[in-house]
């Protein structure tokens, strides 16, 4: 039903080709001043696209992501009892 995404770093000398990305996927963002793009591509084939960008001469490194793989579900995650009793007068 849905495509797992994840997202890339890539780290550029200049930003001339940053427009040119866009045919790997998504280009969610552009960094001007530290000359990065965030761009977001189906996760199945994100091995084959960072190999075809570090291949580029205006690409200075490519890193994945790892959102995908951080667990969100915390344990131990139980109201502060202080923080409960205020709450509930109001404050």
């Amino acid at each position: 039903m849905f495509t797992q995404r994840q997202g890339l770093v890539v780290w550029l000398y200049s930003l001339k080709q940053a427009k040119m990305l866009r045919r790997f996927g998504n280009v969610h963002f552009v960094s001007k001043k530290l000359k990065y793009v965030i761009l977001y591509c189906n996760q199945d084939e994100l091995e084959g696209i960072m190999g075809k960008l570090n291949s580029y001469s205006f690409v200075k490194k490519v890193e994945p992501s790892y959102k995908p793989f951080l667990n969100v579900q915390f344990e131990n995650s139980a109201p502060d009892k202080a923080k409960e009793y205020d709450y509930k007068m109001g404050i």
